[in-house]
């Protein structure tokens, strides 16, 4: 047995210049996540008139994006696991940034499909080591707050991306091609990497706690230097060295249940809202609605989506997860449904807001739940694959969008929508596991004092 100590040191931590740089950091990454993660459902409707794409195409490269970000969350905990989460937060977005930038190349929709299957691999990848990143590297106490203050800032990205589109895809018959040069400004992280640290607690995972001491000794010194003597840590608590961790991991009883519940969450999310933010502007602009028009009234839409994070961050730390959850959930089916039910231009926006503000207050709150049910020896595995079914099952998503709108209309689609969030909803109501409690009693007793879900 070995003493480990990094949770505690860094739950006794005032919030400094260190966490607001990490912050910015994260933020950064997700924000061209976000910008990213729409480029197509943008660029679609040009596509249809410049290239002949069909709505069948739209669904192919839709549903095979989905089967990249499996794929890519996946290799996201693996890299983290192996490579530390620094590093995997780091490459990841290199990598999605690197094939967001070939797309500005694709000659015909197969090409371009391809390039996209990588981007999203990418993109997922990165929100994994992302989510554990912050997780692992913020006191307790906070790091729900400090996950949704990355979202607020990150979500950012839909907003700005969608008006960009807007503006330069009706522009001339190559202008489209500029949603994927903006996307690809991820790359730019690069040059945060020597403000970040590695994290403690990945270091005790692998056994090696001289470098964990010696990560912990820099930063207690920068916070320390800022905001004066830091209290003594909780004492050290025993724990064992963590071995890599197989699939197999997640067969045993305390993971199998929480991976089962988080993978209900993360599809019915990734179906919920993919279903509608892919397809809104395509869907608008079968409808009878011009090009230009759809891509505009979504593009107000997403305005909803930062405050909907910032919501998330007044709620996450103060009520029970699961219950912010179930409530969020239950509020985005309503408005999706009313959104699919009306075709006034205002009442558009209205709901379409909604459903953007607290879908993404409803994943800024995931993000934050996910990692909680887990503890440090599942916890990068058991977000990966949860988060990875869930996209993988949007492989399915927009076929089925693609067959309900052909056959029987544009309502049907947000039907489906709607009971999909509500599948969620309940499912957590049922058997969503509380973690307030043992969040509260980690920030006060120290780390596997108290059980993780």
């Amino acid at each position: 047995m070995q003493h480990a100590n990094a949770l505690n040191r860094i739950n006794r931590l005032p919030i400094s210049r260190f966490h607001k740089t990490m912050l910015l950091a994260v933020s950064f990454a997700y924000f061209f996540e976000f910008a990213d993660i729409n480029s197509f459902a943008t660029t679609a409707p040009k596509l249809i008139s410049l290239w002949g794409v069909t709505v069948d195409h739209v669904a192919y490269v839709t549903s095979l994006s989905f089967v990249g970000m499996f794929i890519g969350s996946l290799a996201g905990g693996a890299v983290a696991d192996r490579w530390g989460r620094k590093r995997a937060l780091v490459h990841t977005t290199v990598f999605f940034g690197v094939f967001s930038f070939v797309s500005v190349f694709s000659w015909d929709i197969v090409s371009l499909g391809v390039f996209r299957v990588l981007t999203s691999a990418g993109l997922s990848a990165m929100t994994v080591a992302g989510v554990v990143y912050i997780n692992e590297m913020y006191p307790a106490a906070v790091r729900g707050k400090y996950q949704a203050y990355a979202i607020v800032i990150g979500i950012c990205g839909t907003p700005v991306t969608n008006l960009i589109a807007s503006a330069v895809v009706p522009l001339s018959d190559w202008s489209w091609r500029l949603v994927y040069l903006w996307g690809s400004l991820g790359l730019l992280l690069v040059l945060f990497t020597r403000h970040l640290k590695e994290s403690p607690r990945w270091y005790e995972s692998k056994g090696d706690h001289a470098k964990a001491d010696a990560v912990l000794r820099e930063i207690e010194e920068q916070v320390g230097a800022e905001t004066g003597p830091l209290p003594e840590p909780a004492p050290p608590v025993e724990e064992a060295p963590v071995t890599r961790a197989s699939l197999r991991l997640l067969l045993r009883k305390k993971y199998l249940l929480p991976t089962l519940l988080l993978t209900v969450v993360w599809v019915t999310q990734t179906i919920g809202f993919f279903g509608y933010s892919s397809w809104a502007p395509t869907l608008l602009a079968k409808e009878g609605f011009s090009v230009e028009k759809s891509v505009f009234y979504v593009a107000l839409t997403t305005v909803g989506a930062p405050l909907g994070s910032y919501l998330a961050a007044l709620v996450t730390d103060r009520f029970e997860r699961k219950w912010c959850l179930v409530v969020f959930g239950t509020v985005i089916a309503l408005c999706g449904l009313l959104y699919g039910l009306t075709f006034n231009p205002v009442l558009i926006i209205v709901f379409g807001f909604l459903v953007n503000l607290f879908e993404r207050g409803y994943t800024a709150l995931g993000y934050a739940y996910s990692p909680e049910v887990f503890d440090t020896r599942g916890r990068s595995l058991g977000t990966s694959v949860s988060y990875g079914l869930g996209r993988l099952s949007n492989a399915a998503g927009p076929l089925i969008v693609a067959a309900l709108y052909t056959n029987h209309g544009y309502r049907s689609v947000f039907y489906f929508i709607a009971a999909t969030w509500l599948v969620g909803a309940v499912t957590l109501a049922l058997f969503g596991p509380r973690t307030r409690a043992a969040r509260l009693a980690e920030s006060r007793l120290g780390p596997d004092k108290v059980p993780a879900g």
